[in-house]
């Protein structure tokens, strides 16, 4: 596959998953851009262990994480599918409990352990298959199952345990 081909193919979706990561257009743009430069430089040390998108989401991620570390900024899980669970016309009581229940999600999402939030994170923002994140950790598509499931459950759980606080 030539390389404007992969840039044409690919390049919405290392877009959305970045957006989606960030919840900034224009980091998701940055970073986007330095994902096709840095993969057109490493293209010649792509395996093909797994789909080209989900090694092209790597590099991403990758890409996503050193400029927060490097910008100093703290990491970012304010997507806006969390803050979208307070719709405008309700009453203002139930709005405000919704946005501190999905500010308490991020909260607790950021807080997961590896593999668990990985796993999560890819399956929620990038839409990966079971398969796919299987393949990314050399694992099979029944662990990222199993382990995509359990975040959710650890997630249930800091939100019941934080009902009764």
């Amino acid at each position: 596959m030539e390389f404007e081909e992969l840039y044409n193919t690919y390049f919405k979706d290392v877009y959305r998953y970045v957006l989606r990561l960030s919840g900034d257009a224009h980091v998701a743009e940055e970073v986007t851009s330095d994902t096709f430069l840095k993969a057109l430089k490493a293209i010649h040390k792509f395996r093909g262990d797994c789909e080209v998108r989900v090694w092209l989401c790597q590099i991403a991620k990758n890409c996503y994480y050193s400029s927060v570390k490097n910008s100093g900024r703290t990491e970012n899980i304010d997507t806006p599918e969390l803050m979208n669970l307070v719709d405008p016309e309700m009453p203002v009581e139930e709005r405000i409990v919704r946005k501190e229940t999905a500010m308490h999600l991020q909260s607790l999402l950021h807080d997961l352990p590896e593999p668990y939030k990985e796993v999560f994170m890819w399956r929620t923002y990038a839409e990966l298959s079971f398969k796919q994140i299987g393949q990314m950790f050399g694992k099979t598509d029944n662990w990222a199952c199993v382990t995509y499931h359990r975040a959710g459950t650890m997630l249930r759980k800091g939100l019941e345990e934080s009902e009764y606080e």
